[in-house]
């Protein structure tokens, strides 16, 4: 005999399910609370660290030693030296951009030279083994590869020519090698994002391997290789470690790699690590620094913006 549901069993299920719904709700509203929390924090710390940087850059151009115009135009930077200061940033802009320079020449071809072989030339065994190993190089401490820098590759380019001690051309093949995974790592996802009809479309026209990776897998990966190409490259321009180790600290206004080289984060280092009295012109030069340093940095961001955005509507 079908027992009929009573009344107190007919309301007792819609009011587990309506406890249920608001007890859904209630942890969504939580969740969504906490994320925009986070977002808030990383906005308030953003606006924090801008602010820093522009009240201690604006002490710093107050004070009677120092004029604007010598800071933007000056090839002489020395800081340290008493009353004969001087405040051209050039030769610490000409450091940065030659040692990023030549880790960006190390970095980005071998890069993707080895992001087109993961993707569309090894097998699925290799691949799993080589990309580990690639991305094992993103977690060494960049302190070792400085001392790398200074036993290994230093050594190896004296025995070649007239290398100093301390040369950006180490510290740039270093900061090189320290890119690589990032260029290797997003470049491969970027190919392997690609949809596999395109492949298919360019073997079945006649299409060899070669020209299906070069000509139909980059081009369409192409916003995703820039994205990982500038992101090396800001990588490499707030390098601190390697640059302070390796490259010198020396404030040297030239294009030749042999030379001693000191790097806007380089001398930053130098500085907070008590070489001037805290409070002093010396002091706040570092914020000066630190705040051209943003607005390159910025400015390459806001660059690749378009240049991706570019790419990206003419392969879509």
């Amino acid at each position: 005999m079908t027992t009929l549901p009573t009344a107190q069993h007919a309301t007792a299920a819609p009011t587990g399910r309506a406890r249920s719904r608001r007890w859904r709700a209630a942890r969504e509203g939580v969740i969504n609370t906490s994320l925009a929390l986070c977002a808030v924090f990383s906005l308030l710390i953003t606006v924090a660290i801008v602010y820093v940087l522009a009240t201690e850059a604006f002490r710093f151009f107050q004070r009677p030693e120092v004029t604007f115009t010598e800071f933007a135009t000056g090839a002489t930077w020395q800081p340290l030296l008493g009353s004969e200061k001087k405040f051209g940033v050039w030769p610490l802009v000409a450091g940065t951009f030659l040692v990023s320079g030549i880790a960006a020449l190390v970095a980005l071809p071998i890069g993707l030279i080895t992001a087109i072989y993961l993707s569309e030339y090894a097998g699925p065994r290799v691949r799993a083994i080589l990309k580990p190993i690639l991305e094992l190089l993103a977690g060494i401490p960049t302190v070792v590869y400085g001392y790398f820098a200074l036993v290994a590759i230093t050594p190896g380019l004296k025995s070649l020519g007239n290398f100093d001690t301390y040369n950006a051309m180490s510290a740039g093949i270093a900061v090189g090698i320290m890119c690589l995974p990032i260029v290797c790592s997003l470049s491969e996802d970027a190919l392997r994002a690609v949809p596999r009809s395109l492949r298919e479309g360019a073997y079945a026209v006649g299409g060899t391997r070669l020209d299906v990776s070069l000509r139909v897998v980059v081009p369409a990966a192409l916003s995703g290789i820039i994205a990982a190409f500038l992101l090396a490259f800001a990588r490499a321009v707030g390098e601190t470690m390697i640059v302070a180790l390796a490259a010198g600290s020396l404030p040297n206004l030239t294009a030749d790699p042999r030379q001693q080289v000191q790097t806007m984060t380089g001398y930053m280092a130098q500085i907070f690590l008590g070489d001037a009295p805290a409070g002093g012109v010396e002091y706040l030069s570092c914020y000066a620094v630190a705040a051209l340093l943003f607005l390159f940095t910025f400015g390459f961001t806001v660059a690749g913006h378009f240049v991706m955005k570019r790419f990206r509507e003419v392969y879509q």
